[in-house]
């Protein structure tokens, strides 16, 4: 390969991986976030203190991650399908909880504006809104496709992170995923955050 081929091609793959790290950043933008603030940040590791949300849940299969047509269920709630026939903004993160033997839930985060002035109930009955308390979360962030395998090894090293820094958390956790799902893995924004006692 000649040098000015070589530069050529090296220049492509500069400009395709800014030009997808600008696009996925703008896109994540785009979206209201829950708000938090953070009380301790040590590298991948956070503690936040979370607000009450009002969020619009559906349960899930097992480790469905959304294939079982819960994100769908969801997504046509946010598109009308409530008693106001109200189009409510898409927010991030989804928030999935697994239960070890039962089903478990997805939620989309209510609008801080429409929580505030009252969401319109669902339509279909298996939507619900729900309130997520409140309180304080050990976060870990990391990118990667968002499944069961990746999420567990996440809980661990949190679960050993929290032991070492003398927290103490609930049994269960939570995944938290920010980006649309075409947004390709090392590109991605996940989390699992469990509840301090």
């Amino acid at each position: 390969m000649t040098s000015k081929r070589m530069v050529y091609l090296l220049l492509t793959v500069a400009i395709a991986v800014v030009g997808a790290l600008g696009w996925n950043l703008t896109a994540r933008a785009a979206y209201e976030s829950a708000e938090y603030k953070v009380v301790k940040s040590d590298g991948k590791f956070e503690i936040r203190e979370y607000p009450d949300l009002i969020l619009a849940s559906t349960n899930t299969e097992v480790d469905s991650q959304g294939r079982d047509g819960s994100f769908m269920r969801l997504f046509r709630y946010i598109s009308g399908a409530n008693t106001a026939e109200q189009k409510i903004s898409m927010t991030t993160p989804v928030f999935m909880q697994d239960d070890k033997e039962a089903d478990g839930q997805m939620g989309f985060v209510v609008p801080k504006k429409v929580a505030a002035a009252g969401a319109p109930n669902p339509v279909a009955s298996d939507v619900y809104l729900r309130e997520r308390k409140g309180g304080r979360f050990a976060v870990i962030r990391f990118s990667g496709r968002m499944d069961k395998k990746d999420a567990k090894a996440a809980e661990v090293k949190l679960r050993e992170w929290m032991e070492t820094n003398g927290l103490h958390g609930v049994e269960s956790a939570e995944s938290a995923g920010y980006d649309p799902p075409f947004t390709p893995g090392p590109l991605r924004r996940n989390e699992v955050l469990i509840r301090l006692k």
